[in-house]
């Protein structure tokens, strides 16, 4: 490793060579001043790392030598050492962007420890994770299986996710490939385990299955309403866990989180999982209770989203709700809809309830594959979470976030419909020209699909899934696979290569955050 270089200017450099002794004993090159001036030449010749930088000196007092040494090299670290308590000058001097502040009498270990933390920290706290990515990299590939518990797997997402964040900071780590291989590796097992649990959790009632989309209103909107709460329900569509995890540290600022993960019911497309969070009801449950939603079937189905709002109101009957004035909705699609919701706010959040869908993460999913230049933005996971990160702070939703951070007796909930996943790979799919056109899951007569790379539902009803006809099937893409006809399938996978798609089984899909903001 390169040998590191300090430079200390003081005026009563002399005395301080015990502690110039010290560090260089622990391998640091220590370069010192007596004046100010001649810590500035010394700074255009030897580049060092640090300054080490006396408030009180004659001549060019510190202050003064912090703007000179700005002009020099703008980045480098200046800790400041001066005899003076003085708030007032420590203020001045943390405004001109000092790195530390130490108050003599110095001792060298307090030095060594604010030159580490600045010089040495990036590669400590590197050793540290990589250590730490190793040690939990087995626990976490023990615990997947098809055989593991929900929980477990809410776990492996969360973790998956976090390191994923992680690594977008820090990329010198070198472990981002072993993460893709791990990620790859559970989303098989994560398949399995869906495949052999998902039918035997979506028909058994109790409180012993894991949470679906179907319970989030139930379970995190209406306690509060029944507690007398307003309740701003914000659904978020295609929002996956990690992309959630980039922009949670601005709410973080302003309110009290609590985080929940769920799994996304099936297939965790718009149509299917987000009317089972305002309806708390299952596709096909849905179907028999309302069927205008469903009944025009595969012709229109940007249709299935138009009743979002008399569902939800619905479903507060169903659950016995009453309350003392009506609910609100606003599906935000555009600024200026997203502008109303800010103008409009307080008229929004004085009412009992107040849902919001927000559609900038499924409009750019859809968007990028016309876009050469989306593509080249988000061209994977990190571009994708990079994304949402310049996205969120200029959002009318972080606005009226921001907003509503003043309001009393005002419960904000956030969640998402589903999650996304990147298609990397083809499965050769059969139905007839009448099938739906998704990439993830298909809906039709007489399908079919390479079991490798998805699963075929001959039953809906047991699936608890709409039928449109009597032999409606349905085929659900697993892992990172994408659904392809057989006919110039060589072409047709290559255009769809690396196309942003939801509605199969993954753990970007299927395992997503609800969150509780209070202030």
């Amino acid at each position: 490793m390169t040998q590191r270089k300090i430079l200390w200017v003081d005026d009563e450099i002399e005395q301080l060579k015990p502690h110039i002794i010290f560090l260089e004993k622990r391998g640091y090159k220590v370069l010192v001043a007596s004046t100010a001036g001649d810590g500035l030449e010394m700074l255009k010749m030897s580049h060092p790392d640090v300054v080490l930088l006396d408030e009180m000196m004659p001549g060019m007092d510190g202050l003064t030598a912090i703007e000179e040494i700005r002009k020099i090299d703008r980045h480098i670290p200046i800790i400041m050492v001066t005899k003076s308590e003085e708030e007032r000058l420590m203020e001045e001097a943390i405004g001109q962007q000092i790195a530390d502040y130490i108050v003599k009498p110095v001792h060298p270990m307090q030095i060594l420890t604010s030159i580490k933390k600045l010089l040495d920290a990036q590669r400590i706290v590197g050793e540290k994770l990589t250590r730490s990515y190793t040690e939990e990299y087995t626990d976490i590939s023990d615990r997947m299986s098809s055989k593991s518990s929900p929980d477990d797997w809410l776990w492996i997402g969360r973790w998956l996710a976090e390191w994923d964040v992680i690594f977008d900071k820090r990329p010198e780590l070198a472990l981002t490939e072993s993460h893709k291989t791990l990620r790859k590796e559970a989303n098989a097992e994560f398949s399995k385990f869906i495949i052999e649990n998902y039918v035997e959790w979506i028909n058994n009632e109790s409180s012993e299955r894991p949470i679906l989309s179907v319970d989030i209103f139930q379970k995190f909107v209406v306690p509060h309403l029944r507690n007398s709460r307003r309740v701003m329900f914000v659904v978020i569509d295609c929002m996956r866990y990690d992309q959630w995890l980039v922009v949670e540290p601005l709410l973080a600022e302003m309110y009290n989180l609590s985080v929940n993960l769920y799994f996304s019911i099936l297939p965790s497309a718009t149509p299917y999982a987000r009317n089972a969070l305002f309806s708390g009801l299952f596709p096909g449950d849905l179907q028999r209770a309302y069927p205008k939603i469903w009944g025009r079937g595969q012709e229109d189905p940007g249709s299935h989203n138009r009743y979002e709002h008399e569902l939800m109101d619905r479903q507060l009957d169903r659950l016995g709700i009453s309350l003392p004035g009506d609910t609100k909705y606003i599906k935000i699609l555009d600024p200026e809809e997203g502008e109303s919701l800010v103008r409009r706010l307080n008229t929004y959040i004085s009412a009992p309830l107040s849902a919001v869908v927000v559609n900038f993460l499924d409009i750019l999913a859809h968007s990028r594959a016309a876009s050469d230049l989306l593509k080249e933005i988000s061209a994977d996971e990190r571009g994708y979470r990079a994304v949402m990160k310049a996205w969120f702070p200029q959002s009318a939703l972080f606005k009226a976030l921001t907003q509503a951070r003043h309001q009393k007796d005002l419960v904000i909930v956030i969640t998402t419909d589903h999650g996304s996943t990147i298609g990397l790979r083809g499965v050769r799919t059969y139905g007839k020209r009448d099938t739906s056109t998704n990439l993830r899951y298909k809906y039709g007569d007489n399908l079919n699909v390479d079991k490798k790379g998805g699963i075929l539902i001959k039953d809906p009803k047991k699936w608890r899934l709409p039928t449109f006809g009597v032999t409606t099937n349905y085929i659900i893409a697993k892992e990172d696979y994408f659904l392809v006809y057989p006919t110039n399938f060589s072409e047709y996978e290559r255009q769809y290569r690396n196309s942003i798609l939801h509605g199969g089984i993954s753990i970007e899909e299927m395992v997503i955050p609800v969150i509780t903001l209070t202030t």
